[in-house]
């Protein structure tokens, strides 16, 4: 049930106030890329949005929304980003493509960045932990339907523990080829894209 003291907090549905929350929301991804998720405070998003704290609570109450939301944006734009990619590696497409794609996304530093600091948040607290774990087990849906399609015959166990492993080497390159633990290189995407491509045939 919702609290009632939350759901008055909240402004009404209209365009304006969907704008209003999406800058503010968007204020709030600057400093979790630029500062970290320490700096992320009500105080600082409504210090560099130029706006009253009161203002910041009427759409966020407080910080633990706040970062709910912008955790959430960020999942939810990579999923669809990756669903129509997903859905599209049919059984006569080569899979190494779609991986190559994928890695792609992993060029946008500050998208990299941000996901380092969800992962740090994650690692502390239960709340931004089950958003991140809800964002992974329909990420790895997608990767299921895939190696389902190209490989009817397999059964749902080698599809979801392939689709897992599939995601955390994916996923876990991102901290190698970003520079923040490691750099990109040829030969290693070579075989990065070669192993990932091999889980994927089941």
């Amino acid at each position: 049930m919702t609290d009632p003291s939350i759901e008055s907090h909240r402004p009404p549905r209209t365009s304006k106030g969907t704008q209003r929350r999406a800058e503010l929301l968007d204020v709030a991804e600057r400093i979790l890329v630029e500062f970290g998720h320490g700096e992320l405070t009500m105080r600082a998003v409504a210090s560099a949005a130029e706006i009253r704290l009161g203002h910041l609570q009427y759409y966020f109450p407080n910080r633990s929304e706040l970062i709910t939301a912008v955790l959430s944006r960020t999942l939810e734009r990579t999923l669809q980003r990756l669903a129509p990619l997903l859905a599209s590696a049919d059984s006569t497409e080569p899979v190494a493509d779609m991986v190559r794609m994928l890695l792609i996304e992993q060029d946008d530093f500050c998208l990299v960045r941000v996901y380092t600091e969800i992962w740090a948040l994650a690692a502390r607290d239960e709340s931004t932990a089950e958003v991140v774990r809800s964002f992974y087990r329909t990420y790895q849906d997608h990767v299921v339907n895939l190696i389902r399609a190209r490989n009817p015959r397999a059964s749902e166990d080698i599809c979801r523990v392939h689709a897992r492993v599939f995601t955390m080497l994916i996923e876990g390159a991102a901290l190698f080829r970003s520079g923040i633990a490691d750099r990109a290189d040829l030969a290693t995407d070579d075989m990065l894209i070669a192993t990932a491509t091999a889980l994927l045939a089941v």
